[in-house]
């Protein structure tokens, strides 16, 4: 894949969300049009590949919208970055089954390693941000592995879009 026409994302989980797993709040439904307004947007400005880390929350919104990009429009990828085998392993069974079906319908998954340690997030957050000239984020300025990834985007010079999951559509 080309880096100048690659795009990768970082976010929050649900439990720095403030709706949670509400995902049927004004509030998370505003974030996911602005998630696919800028999808849209960056696919104007002709990036093709979409790299998602697979995380619950933000990340899932994500994979989504671009997985919903692709149907719509021609020659996009999406590929899963996943940290470990063990990613999902200690997630609820419907967010198993949605990261699953998720992982299932990329064009690529990439495994950055295969057993869980306490810098397998970090690396993976490093393979999208190498990978890539641009970075989607869903940040509201909390310390955390957003905050580390958004930081390492811009060191890198990426072209960094902030999306607050507070700010209203608009």
């Amino acid at each position: 894949m080309d880096r100048d026409t690659t795009c990768c994302f970082t976010g929050h989980r649900p439990e720095k969300l403030p709706w949670r797993n509400r995902e049927e709040d004004p509030r998370c439904l505003a974030l996911k049009a602005r998630i696919d307004r800028e999808l849209e947007e960056a696919y104007r400005d002709g990036y093709r590949h979409f790299i998602c880390g697979m995380a619950q929350g933000a990340d899932f919104y994500f994979c989504e919208a671009a997985l919903a990009l692709r149907d719509r429009r021609a020659g996009v990828t999406v590929e899963a970055a996943i940290p470990c085998e063990e990613q999902c392993a200690r997630w609820s069974e419907g967010a198993r089954n949605r990261y699953f079906d998720l992982v299932g319908h990329c064009d690529k998954e990439t495994m950055v390693q295969r057993h869980y340690d306490k810098g397998c997030m970090l690396r993976r957050n490093r393979y999208m941000v190498d990978r890539s000239s641009r970075l989607i984020a869903v940040y509201d300025g909390l310390l955390g592995g957003t905050m580390y990834t958004v930081s390492y985007a811009m060191k890198q010079g990426l072209k960094v879009v902030l999306l607050d999951p507070e700010e209203p559509e608009g």
